[in-house]
């Protein structure tokens, strides 16, 4: 045991507020399932987007971070920083859409946009794989980081963090299933707060250590380790870990920079927006919110978090260098063991709670959206015009959160590995994002494509596990399948293949579907068949700049902040001025688009 009686006053102090906050807004989440899923549709910007950072920082997060610069250095964080470009895709092509398409849900655009039984058939689908089968798995993923957290601090048994986890989620759903997306929205924003105040206080009890040294001690020392540890770059065409070159081959490189952030599906990096970021943005109170919500969600996402942890993650090389592989996640445990003095041990642990917990009452909340909403609701009950029926359907949702809550906790209990979950759900996605993100510019694009670029991706991970499980396969071959990205791009270019020849054999959505759709969202691209002169798409140019723009202008803000940090002061000076120009030309590009009008 590692904590003292302030800790545990911290902690308890913590729980009460965020009971309290969530559970004052049940009554207005109980009048309809727009209240309960959409906070009514009237989120300002600063709020839907601190929700989707808040989400997006899980108990895993830190601690995921911690193993990638373990494995490969600062450059490491490439797996995921390779998403922004995706990420700002949203904001510039979709955000404005999702909002205009006054749905609930996104399995529900499905048929806003597509037509025939097939539609009526791909949305039921949907809403029991995303949000009962892909949820739980990401739910089980958390809960897993959860437990290592708990059987380092606590000296836990894995089967006793196991309970204490459980009991953690079970506190989650109360006030979630009670409170809705405005309650969840409005906790999110308390732990967004305290998780990195949390963090930032760890890392600086770290970096001022005897041990580190400050911020020169500790790039002695890792240089010391290996130089290319500090690179914001990675080495291109090598690859290892600690001690020896660091980097990425060129077929990750290439798939990480080109292809990774519009091919895959993947929990809060959807291309095209998706799962819980679209629920932030149909819950904005206009276009203009959902807009501004993404776009401060992709800087503070990429920019504002990551460098707390990355600096715990790089000092615990040095103070744990024992630490490699499956273990190097709890460099970041370690470390709040060892260097945070009473109280400070309560506030960190508040920390992963808040992430926790802000993960888990989305998931739950949105997960639940689906369930209702596009089966229960649209296939079991379609009447829902009477009060009666509105308050029927908000009790069945708070039922059905409590229901996924128990269904991941059973799948929790069978999962081992965070980062073989993540491999999962990469590898089931891979291939359907393009389908995602033309849907909304590409009048051609039909259910049977949605539906064949779903059902690809298992063919390809069925035949790669025959091939395995039947023990024939030469020690090549093996390696091949295990080394990333090889089964990844043999999953995108067969999927890519699948759905744009379904789409061509298979009749288009009906022509006034399509027409329905077009005249409700207006979105640019290929719809000559349905606009009128002078649509939208004179402004696709500005929107790709402005887009172009904010990507050089995030990653700008996100090196400049850790040039800073590691007090290089020259390239600081370099990047702060590119930073500037990049501002300065968006400021001037995004007014001429059309996400506003």
């Amino acid at each position: 045991m590692h904590l003292s009686i302030w800790d545990f006053v911290v902690v308890a102090f913590f729980l009460l507020i965020i009971l309290s906050v969530g559970l004052s807004y049940t009554n207005k989440a109980g009048k309809d399932l727009t209240s309960y899923f959409l906070a009514g549709r009237n989120l300002p910007w600063y709020l839907a987007g601190i929700s989707m950072v808040a989400t997006t920082f899980a108990a895993d997060t830190p601690l995921a971070v911690t193993e990638l610069v373990n494995a490969n250095g600062i450059a490491g964080n490439w797996l995921w920083w390779s998403f922004l470009a995706g990420g700002l895709l949203t904001t510039f092509f979709f955000a404005n859409l999702w909002r205009k398409a006054d749905v609930l849900t996104e399995v529900e655009l499905i048929e806003l946009r597509y037509s025939g039984k097939e539609a009526a058939a791909l949305r039921g689908f949907k809403s029991i794989y995303l949000g009962l089968f892909m949820n739980v798995v990401i739910i089980a993923w958390v809960n897993v980081a959860l437990m290592s957290l708990l059987e380092v601090f606590f000296e836990l048994s894995h089967l006793q963090a196991f309970l204490y986890t459980g009991l953690a989620m079970l506190f989650v759903a109360v006030y979630a299933s009670l409170s809705g997306l405005l309650g969840v929205v409005m906790t999110d924003v308390i732990q967004f707060v305290i998780a990195m105040i949390g963090c930032i206080v760890l890392a600086i009890f770290v970096m001022t250590s005897e041990q580190i040294g400050g911020v020169t001690g500790l790039k002695t020392q890792l240089n010391a380790i290996d130089p290319s540890i500090l690179n914001f770059l990675p080495t291109v065409g090598s690859g290892g870990g600690v001690g020896t070159t660091l980097g990425l081959s060129v077929a990750a490189f290439f798939t990480y920079a080109t292809v990774q952030w519009w091919a895959s599906w993947y929990p809060g990096a959807e291309p095209g927006g998706g799962g819980y970021i679209a629920q932030r943005m149909m819950s904005a109170k206009s276009e203009k919110d959902a807009v501004y919500a993404t776009l401060f969600f992709q800087i503070a996402h990429y920019c504002i978090r990551p460098w707390p942890w990355i600096l715990v993650g790089l000092a615990a090389l040095v103070l744990y260098p024992e630490l490699s592989g499956d273990t190097a996640k709890l460099g970041y445990v370690y470390a709040m063991r060892d260097f945070l003095p009473n109280g400070f041990k309560g506030l960190l642990l508040v920390a992963f709670f808040s992430a926790y917990m802000s993960t888990i009452s989305t998931q739950l909340n949105w997960g639940s959206s689906y369930l209702v909403n596009d089966f229960y609701k649209r296939f079991l009950r379609k009447n829902d015009s009477k009060n009666e029926d509105n308050q029927q359907l908000v009790m069945a949702s708070r039922i059905t959160t409590f229901i996924v809550m128990v269904i991941a906790f059973g799948v929790t209990y069978q999962l081992d590995s965070i980062k073989g979950a993540w491999s999962f759900i990469m590898q089931c996605g891979a291939g359907l994002g393009m389908v995602l993100i033309l849907r909304w510019y590409w009048w051609r694009i039909n259910a049977w494509s949605e539906i064949s670029a779903t059902i690809a991706p298992f063919i390809v991970i069925g035949f790669v596990y025959i091939i395995k499980a039947s023990g024939g396969a030469s020690e090549a071959t093996m390696t091949f399948l295990d080394t990333f990205p090889n089964v990844f791009l043999i999953t995108v270019a067969f999927t890519t293949v699948v759905w744009l020849l379904v789409t061509i054999i298979t009749p288009p959505t009906s022509q006034e579907k399509l027409n329905e759709f077009y005249n409700k969202v207006q979105p640019m691209g290929n719809w000559t068949p349905f606009q009128k002169a002078g649509g939208e798409n004179g402004t696709m140019g500005y929107a790709v700049l402005s887009w172009l723009l904010a990507i050089i202008f995030t990653y700008g803000v996100l090196f400049l902040i850790g040039k800073l940090i590691l007090m290089e002061w020259q390239e600081a000076t370099i990047i702060g001025a590119i930073v500037l120009v990049s501002f300065v030309a968006l400021s001037k590009t995004i007014d001429k688009t059309s996400i506003f009008k």
